[in-house]
């Protein structure tokens, strides 16, 4: 499976982004879909997930500012708002068979988002 993210950009805070992820090759063994994020000097995070079995999934800092969202089988989305300067990191598309093993499935490459104060 591949993935490529896009997106990502400067923004000020309580300002809005729409992260997308776009999959291809063999998509018929995604269960599952997320976005992890990593800011210089902190440890990775799962930011959102979504999977067919469990629904989705989001880390206490941004929930009710973020949605993760899937408009079809190729096609991950997280709509970003109210901003925060601690949200700046390096955002990951990861897919995989279940949210628990996000880690360990496909990662795409990155797409930076910046938020300043």
């Amino acid at each position: 499976v591949q993935l490529v993210e896009s997106g990502g950009g400067l923004v000020q805070a309580g300002g809005s982004l729409r992260l997308s992820c776009t999959t291809s090759g063999s998509i018929f063994s995604i269960n599952a879909m997320g976005w992890y994020r990593q800011a210089p000097g902190k440890e990775r995070e799962l930011v959102a997930a979504i999977s067919r079995g469990i629904g989705t999934y989001y880390t206490e800092s941004v929930k009710g500012r973020f949605t993760i969202s899937r408009d079809n089988a190729k096609t991950l989305y997280l709509q970003m708002t109210s901003l925060k300067p601690e949200d700046t990191a390096m955002y990951y598309c990861a897919a995989g068979v279940a949210i628990a093993t996000l880690s360990t499935g496909s990662w795409g490459q990155g797409t930076q988002v910046t938020v300043s104060s």
